[in-house]
């Protein structure tokens, strides 16, 4: 969550640089949020990916993708998560979050590759 303001999306950015003790606030709350219970950090960017995927959010959906792949998990797992969405979301929107997954994750369809 700490991340510097460049590495941030657009929007997100632009409040770290604009607001920068909102934005260390916002970090140190997903830091303590985070920590506050037994999950793993695995477990918890599972989570976060899933809680993004809910709320339809494709840059939330984006960024937990990108920081899940950087914390080793695999692609595949994160296509797991989007499909697990079908029966509680519906088709629809889990297919968007397998899309926005995909953007981050890979190339096509996982037995393209």
């Amino acid at each position: 969550m700490a991340n510097a303001p460049e590495q941030l999306p657009s929007g997100a950015s632009e409040i770290a640089r604009a607001y920068p003790e909102v934005w260390a606030a916002f970090a140190a709350l997903g830091k303590a949020c985070a920590e506050a219970g037994p999950l793993d950090r695995r477990t918890v960017r599972l989570v976060k990916l899933a809680l993004a995927v809910g709320a339809l959010s494709e840059g939330a959906v984006h960024s937990h993708a990108r920081r899940a792949l950087a914390d080793g998990l695999s692609p595949d797992e994160l296509r797991h998560v989007a499909l697990l969405a079908i029966p509680t979301l519906g088709l629809p929107q889990a297919a968007k979050g397998l899309t926005w997954i995909e953007d981050i994750a890979g190339k096509g369809s996982p037995a393209e590759g």
